[in-house]
């Protein structure tokens, strides 16, 4: 029996609201919004299925890990 998985949205549904995914999709893999849009639906432009491949997933990690330590690191300048 195959396994389901959940669209990446759902899986980062704690910071979604949080994030502006526009500017991550354009800093760091270099794409429109629209594009990231899609991926963390699960979709492709065309409404087909279009998920994440392992680079950019490994990429999503990193951009979220940047964005967390600069984050604390912004906390940490406050006096």
């Amino acid at each position: 029996m195959k396994t389901i998985s959940r669209p990446t949205k759902y899986q980062l549904k704690d910071i979604a609201l949080f994030v502006t995914w526009g500017k991550i999709s354009n800093e760091y893999f270099g794409k429109s919004s629209s594009w990231l849009y899609n991926k963390l639906n699960g979709v492709d432009g065309n409404g087909g299925i279009g998920e994440f491949n392992e680079e950019e997933k490994l990429k999503l990690k990193d951009a979220l890990y940047d964005l967390a330590d600069r984050i604390k690191s912004s906390a940490d300048r406050i006096e």
